[in-house]
């Protein structure tokens, strides 16, 4: 799954990786990058959000069960090398941050207040670098870092493979920032309001976040420029180069380095996530033959659907990292008569403190025979289920029942969409009747993970 999101520069990382709790500290994974220089980020977070017309800002603005800062961090979170993030927020947030940091379980990251422009923020969160001791929860020092990154509190999709690029640039060159190609020409106009002349697109380029310099050439930068370039600039390489002489190495971003500027970005960033939580889930089919023909049907059906199914016969030994990794599962039983297999994934993905950062979607399937039907007390009900289903959704995992029955009396058909559309709604069970697995495999990911499937909301 990692692999596939590296092959797609334009796409986010996949969110399963984003760890909860102490996981975050967990080995790194087999051929990823690492960067022996410690290495901090800056996110400058005092900003008001006058854009959105929203009355508040639109970095502490949620969706999905979360506020946008949160993503932001998590992305930063994620990256093994980098050892503390530094969130500059408005003084009268600081109670905001904090809460948000111990609700969401953000351990890399301390919230120092911010001042009256985005230049003094940005200053600020350098100098409490350059401040860092040794952490009061343990004995592990931070050291001041060799690089510092600089990157927007509502840019919440930036890539670890972008980070290396510019945490790497900065090292060797002093400064490095990420830059896209301009979408329109550039004007200048008359005081009049006519038209004066226009740049040749070509030869210019957008400056985007993250940004990246060493300690040195940016906290001296801020400490030899001017009150008028901390009052009214913008621009951290220019700082760089017009008060160290040190000219930034310009990396072109993805096109996911997008801001979140307008009420219309919330939305686009939320089915964002909404689009990347679906694209993968972790069937179990518990070693069952008849689990495993489903299991098959259900990946290739994925396929179709630019889906990834990796599927294991049960969470333990290499298999366990996918309670960490993954949002989705898919718990196949055949003809069961308990639900322990589901009740035991319900609690190690609690235990596991999955559900702090998003909901976890899980969908229990039950293939079973009308023989096993016919025999009373043999198979849960719709309300056993359901209960289940509303006890999870308390701990903030989402359930879903479907129920796989076929016929050997009389000719099966299709379900109707009427059917599978009920897959929506939380803590329901589904019986359908199918012609083939893999009808039944397209319909389920059609009705939920491409829908609402990391919804917490119940859909009518």
């Amino acid at each position: 799954m990692e692999g596939d999101d590296k092959c797609d520069p334009d796409r986010p990382a996949h969110p399963g990786t984003f760890l909860a709790g102490e996981a975050r500290q967990s080995d790194s994974q087999p051929g990823e990058r690492r960067i022996d220089f410690p290495v901090s980020v800056v996110l400058p977070a005092g900003g008001t959000g006058e854009r959105t017309g929203l009355k508040t800002p639109k970095q502490f603005c949620s969706f999905l069960g979360r506020p946008l800062i949160s993503y932001t961090i998590q992305s930063f979170e994620r990256v093994s090398w980098i050892q503390s993030i530094v969130v500059v927020v408005a003084k009268e947030n600081m109670d905001l941050m904090t809460d948000i940091m111990q609700r969401f379980q953000h351990r890399k990251v301390r919230a120092v207040p911010g001042g009256s422009t985005r230049h003094r923020s940005i200053y600020n969160g350098v100098l409490a670098l350059g401040e860092q001791k040794e952490e009061e929860e343990g004995s592990v020092s931070v050291d001041r870092p060799k690089v510092v990154i600089i990157h927007d509190a509502v840019r919440p999709f930036v890539e670890e493979d972008f980070l290396y690029k510019i945490a790497m640039a900065a090292k060797e060159q002093g400064a490095a920032g990420a830059i896209r190609p301009l979408v329109s020409t550039v004007i200048a106009t008359t005081s009049e309001g006519y038209l004066d002349h226009s740049l040749e697109r070509t030869k210019y380029r957008a400056s985007e976040m993250p940004q990246g310099f060493t300690y040195d050439v940016i906290s001296q930068a801020y400490h030899r420029c001017t009150e008028s370039e901390l009052e009214f600039g913008t621009e951290c390489l220019h700082l760089a180069l017009q008060f160290c002489g040190t000219n930034a190495k310009l990396i072109e971003g993805p096109p996911t380095l997008w801001k979140v500027t307008h009420k219309r970005d919330l939305a686009a960033a939320e089915s964002i996530v909404k689009e990347t939580l679906s694209r993968s889930a972790c069937v179990i089919t518990g070693g069952s033959s008849c689990a495993e023909t489903l299991a098959n049907a259900l990946q290739k059906a994925a396929g179709a659907v630019d889906m990834t199914l990796d599927i294991v016969p049960d969470l333990t030994g290499d298999c366990v990292t996918y309670l960490l990794t993954e949002c989705n599962f898919i718990q196949v039983s055949v003809n069961r008569c308990c639900l322990t297999e589901l009740k035991t994934l319900l609690t190690d993905l609690e235990e596991e403190n999955r559900a702090v950062l998003q909901p976890p979607v899980v969908i229990w399937i039950h293939l079973s025979s009308l023989e096993e039907l016919s025999v009373n007390g043999t198979t849960p009900g719709p309300a056993a289920i359901m209960d289940v289903a509303s006890a999870a959704k308390l701990r903030n995992i989402l359930l879903y029942g479907v129920w796989l029955h076929q016929s050997e009396a009389e000719p099966l058909k299709r379900a109707p969409r009427s059917s599978t559309s009920t897959c929506r709604l939380q803590t329901s069970v589904v019986m359908l009747d199918v012609t083939g697995i893999l009808d039944a495999a397209s319909q389920v990911l059609a009705g939920v993970f491409r829908v609402d499937a990391v919804s917490p909301e119940i859909h009518n």
